[in-house]
């Protein structure tokens, strides 16, 4: 029998942020799904378009770090919805870009606050070190791995 490296998926940091990454997420988009109707990669992309409006669909999928194809289903189906709404930019008039309706606005002001309060709890059983660590930590890897994929 060769030798094989074994992989404890357990200790494994990529597929450990991953399930926590899901399990998080999936505790507050179980309300968003049920009261609005919206699915996880419909809310990132709201919450994006929060922060940053008038941006393009390409860029949603950037700042999120999701798939293209994924984004831009999200966002016919937000459009459908009447969530978002489809402009021209005013530097390149070739360029579409998005920003939230004022229905959209409506349910980012009830979704919002939900998933800051989800958060404060999830950040409650850390410490005020715990807390800056795991931040410096997080944007550390993150700059790590954008540096690989830009290279």
């Amino acid at each position: 029998m060769p030798d094989r490296a074994v992989l404890e998926l357990e200790t494994f940091l990529p597929y450990r942020l991953s399930v926590l990454s899901n399990t998080v997420s999936q505790a507050i988009a179980q309300i968003y799904e049920e009261r609005f109707g919206l699915s996880v990669t419909e809310w990132r992309a709201m919450a994006v378009l929060g922060r940053y409006s008038g941006i393009s669909a390409r860029e949603v999928a950037m700042r999120t770090a999701m798939d293209k194809v994924a984004v831009s289903r999200a966002v016919a189906r937000l459009m459908e919805k009447g969530l978002i709404e489809r402009d021209t930019a005013e530097h390149d008039r070739r360029q579409s870009v998005l920003q939230l309706s004022s229905d959209g606005w409506a349910i980012y002001d009830q979704v919002a606050p939900l998933a800051l309060e989800h958060e404060q709890r999830l950040l409650a059983h850390l410490d005020a070190d715990e807390k800056r660590w795991l931040a410096r930590i997080l944007d550390k890897l993150w700059q790590v791995e954008r540096s690989a994929l830009e290279s």
